[in-house]
């Protein structure tokens, strides 16, 4: 399958947003993972699309994909000693049911590296669901790795996961790419 289009989400594109939290929720709820039982809140997500924070991925001009970029480290999962500030972080990654098994996944997290790297950044970092084995696998296999286990009572995801970025360079490649 072809390479998505990825660009920002505009405002009116918020219900495509939701629309894909819901079937990604609906779906793991499907399969046993409670995950996203409780969708992202509206104001928030209608206050990243303002700030430019979330992408859309399109194929025939039809969404996707979804994912927040942003330079938030949260302060109950990485601290000083992580270097916050050395990363951009991805929050609430969905892909459609009707894209899963195309790589899309993979795409949009080396989209979201290129990003990192043409801001300077050395990682791009995520938090997933704790109890999540299949999840935790897949992004092992997309090239990220395990930091800690953040155990906190009241937070069900703390699986910490980071991937080195270098400008020119994807997560397959074996050598460097020049423009």
């Amino acid at each position: 399958m072809s390479d998505p289009e990825i660009r920002a989400a505009r405002p009116d594109e918020r219900a495509a947003v939701e629309e894909l939290f819901t079937e990604a929720a609906t779906w793991l709820a499907a399969r046993g993972i409670d995950q996203w039982r409780y969708p992202p809140r509206r104001d928030l997500i209608t206050a990243a699309v303002r700030r430019g924070e979330v992408f859309l991925a399109l194929r025939r001009q039809r969404p996707v994909g979804t994912f927040q970029l942003d330079g938030f480290a949260d302060p109950e999962f990485w601290g000083a000693a992580d270097r916050p500030d050395a990363a951009l972080y991805v929050h609430r990654m969905t892909v459609s049911r009707r894209a899963a098994g195309e790589g899309l996944g993979a795409a949009l997290l080396d989209w979201a590296a290129d990003r990192a790297a043409a801001a300077g950044k050395g990682y791009l970092r995520l938090d997933a669901w704790k109890d999540n084995p299949g999840l935790h696998r897949y992004y092992r296999s997309v090239g990220f790795e395990p930091v800690r286990i953040v155990d906190l009572p009241h937070r069900r995801s703390g699986a910490l996961f980071q991937r080195p970025v270098c400008a020119g360079r994807r997560r397959g490649d074996r050598g460097s790419r020049t423009a």
